[in-house]
């Protein structure tokens, strides 16, 4: 198991993305995500039509935790977002801004050819 660090400054998505290539991850598993984040957008699927995607974006601090897979070196996470307010947002990860706080990302590699 890797773990990728996404730090202060950095931009989720991107960083993992770019962390699992100088680790060699081509294709795996992201087992577990967790940490903060300043700002980002996530989609979820209209109920009437699941080839639609409806992105939301905010700018609020959100605790994070999620799952996803790396796929020929594309990264592809769900997060649950927490709130204040005891609120919880969940979808898609399309980008998110770590600018006071940290993820951490938990990551197994498949055998190459899977």
């Amino acid at each position: 198991m890797k773990l990728l660090s996404v730090k202060t400054g950095e931009e989720l998505i991107e960083t993992l993305t770019r962390r699992a290539a100088e680790e060699g991850i081509v294709n795996g598993a992201i087992v577990s995500l967790i940490g903060a984040v300043d700002s980002c957008a996530i989609s979820n699927m209209l109920a009437d039509d699941a080839g639609t995607d409806v992105i939301s974006e905010y700018r609020q601090p959100f605790e994070l935790s999620g799952t996803g897979e790396i796929r020929d070196g594309k990264v592809h996470v769900h997060v649950v977002l927490g709130r204040q307010g005891d609120e919880a947002l969940a979808g898609h990860l399309h980008w998110a801004r770590v600018e006071s706080f940290f993820v951490h990302a938990y990551t197994l590699a498949l055998p190459e050819g899977q």
